[in-house]
């Protein structure tokens, strides 16, 4: 990244260029993009094509100032952290589904990160609803952030009964895991944005990935809840959790696109309609 667009990216975000790549730092970049850039796959449904290179994915976060899903907005956000010294690598995950099955292999992108002043650090700005803070990536206790209770551990073998890793800890596979439930299982093998193009055409056009057959933008709101925009219906979560919300119907097309505008910042000529996949 060249320095304009790295001031770029951090004027989004409404912070000050970081004297250094600290925790400190990374805690606070993390927490604005979860609050500025927003989670969507309006690109699926908008017929506009999802390119994993560097400056194509600059270009829509920053210059369009639209959001993305895993490997748009982790990839952006590990470009950044780059240029301002974070020690970041890319890694692949597979998500937990139904009845805990896993997902297709590539299926999502998450970040390691390693600070100036120790420690390595999971990133996530592009789960959805996930942790709003980044964990310490080898503490394997209970973590507690503002979004719930999160572990990392050692995963166990999978559903050929193998373990990641050779069965050695240093190269294990590990699952993250949320109030109780897993979330992801990740390699900790680094892995290049390169070889995120087959998940991410997947997730664009296979029938029964849940990015074709829905329609979602949501953010971090600044008490620490969440608004959400799925399709026509916008909710609001508070930060106290599932139990505090306002959802309505948004009628016309000025107001859904209204809401993408006030609500996300993102500019649209048309509303997004769902696309057949494939």
């Amino acid at each position: 990244m060249e320095s304009a667009q790295v001031d770029a990216y951090l004027r989004r975000l409404g912070v000050e260029h970081p004297a250094w790549p600290t925790v400190d730092v990374l805690r606070e970049l993390h927490l604005c993009h979860l609050r500025t850039v927003p989670f969507e796959n309006l690109s699926i449904h908008l017929g506009e094509e999802i390119v994993l290179e560097e400056e194509r994915l600059l270009a829509k976060v920053v210059g369009a100032r639209r959001g993305g899903f895993c490997y748009e907005l982790n990839g952006a956000f590990g470009a950044l952290l780059a240029a301002l010294g974070y020690d970041v690598a890319l890694l692949a995950a597979r998500v937990y589904g139904d009845e805990e099955r896993l997902g297709i292999p590539y299926d999502h992108l998450a970040l390691r990160v390693r600070t100036v002043d120790g420690g390595d650090w999971l990133a996530d700005v592009g789960f959805g609803a996930h942790s709003h803070l980044p964990l310490a990536f080898g503490e394997r206790g209970e973590q507690e952030d503002p979004a719930g209770t999160f572990r990392i551990v050692e995963a166990g073998p999978d559903a050929a009964g193998v373990r990641g890793g050779h069965d050695t800890v240093e190269a294990a596979d590990l699952d993250v895991i949320r109030d109780g439930k897993p979330q992801y299982r990740l390699e900790v093998r680094p892995r290049v944005l390169g070889d995120f193009v087959a998940g991410a055409w997947w997730h664009s056009t296979s029938p029964v990935s849940h990015f074709t057959r829905s329609l979602v933008c949501s953010r971090v709101t600044e008490d620490g809840g969440r608004i959400t925009l799925s399709g026509r219906r916008l909710t609001v979560t508070s930060v106290e959790g599932e139990g505090a919300r306002e959802t309505r119907e948004l009628g016309t097309d000025e107001e859904v696109l209204g809401a993408y505008r006030e609500r996300f910042g993102i500019e649209l000529d048309r509303v997004p309609v769902l696309r057949p996949a494939g």
